[in-house]
């Protein structure tokens, strides 16, 4: 049995769907990230257009998300000021990505830059995340003794600094308005709601605590995915909301077991575990990309 999606214009399996929603849903609550580096390249192996993949992603993200995020909050493992102030960053920055993607679209070439923005974000994410978990993982082992947090770069001297209480952090506020807007601009290009850049970040870069990260980053995604899917809808008419709807039922119930699941694990075994997913993803699209078309002489329509 096939359901016809109006905006893919073509016909899918919604079983499989729900399934999809569902596998990317427990990811989500497991590792603290919005799922969308997942949904959207496993919605183009299916054959959705790259274009309708990433609009369409951002709405399955905002479920998935709010459904962790109130599963987080319940746990007390959410920073609430922290992530106002990322989403701040990320409010304008949100909508400059939806006019890029548009004029991309308009020119044809929003396929091709899609897949070469997620191969190289992966690659250079999803490695760089591996040595240091592994790293992590091997330290434990040799010394009980535990180091500091995190290292102090130069931009832990920036102007503007705040109180986070919550994660016992006192940092300049440029620090996660600039992380919030970088993670916008992904969001509307890619269709990520930025937890695969903003995990690995907010641990790094602004030191805090594995424990609140996850929850912080998923209510983060929520705004900011809730916005990317207002703007592509109304901007680039990008989103199907059939799809939405059977990835959001099956993402809804993967996340409560994934948030579950995901507090029984230390943090550098969740972060080696984000690596390796993350990297096969990867070798999958960059394989695509450079191996030849089954039909060199098929056409798609609207370059999308």
């Amino acid at each position: 049995m096939d359901i016809y999606l109006p905006i893919a214009e073509l016909s899918v399996n919604p079983f499989l769907v729900i399934g999809l929603g569902g596998l990317v849903g427990f990811l989500s609550g497991l590792f603290g990230v919005g799922g969308g580096f997942l949904i959207t390249p496993l919605l183009i192996f299916i054959g959705i257009p790259p274009a309708v993949a990433v609009g369409t992603s951002a709405g399955q993200l905002l479920a998935s998300s709010v459904s962790g995020t109130l599963a987080q909050v319940r746990r007390g493992n959410v920073d609430m000021r922290m992530g106002l102030v990322l989403v701040g960053g990320g409010f304008f920055s949100t909508a400059a990505g939806v006019w890029i993607f548009g004029v991309l679209q308009r020119l044809g070439q929003i396929d091709l830059v899609i897949t070469l923005c997620y191969v190289l974000f992966l690659g250079v994410v999803g490695g760089l995340m591996f040595v240091e978990s592994l790293r992590a993982i091997l330290h434990v082992r040799k010394a009980a003794t535990r180091g500091k947090l995190h290292r102090h770069y130069w931009v832990h001297g920036l102007p503007l600094k705040m109180r986070f209480q919550r994660s016992r952090l006192y940092i300049s506020a440029l620090l996660p308005i600039g992380l919030g807007f970088a993670v916008g601009i992904l969001s509307a290009i890619m269709g990520v709601g930025g937890g695969l850049l903003m995990v690995p970040a907010m641990i790094y870069l602004l030191g805090m605590p594995t424990a609140l990260v996850v929850g912080t980053s998923l209510f983060q995604v929520c705004f900011i995915a809730g916005m990317t899917t207002f703007l592509q809808a109304a901007q680039n008419q990008t989103v199907d909301i059939v799809l939405a709807i059977l990835l959001i039922a099956g993402g809804v119930v993967g996340a409560q077991f994934g948030s579950r699941i995901g507090t029984r694990l230390r943090g550098e075994q969740v972060r080696l575990l984000l690596a390796i997913l993350v990297l096969l993803i990867c070798g999958k699209l960059a394989f695509d990309l450079f191996s030849p078309p089954p039909d060199t002489f098929s056409l798609t329509a609207g370059g999308s």
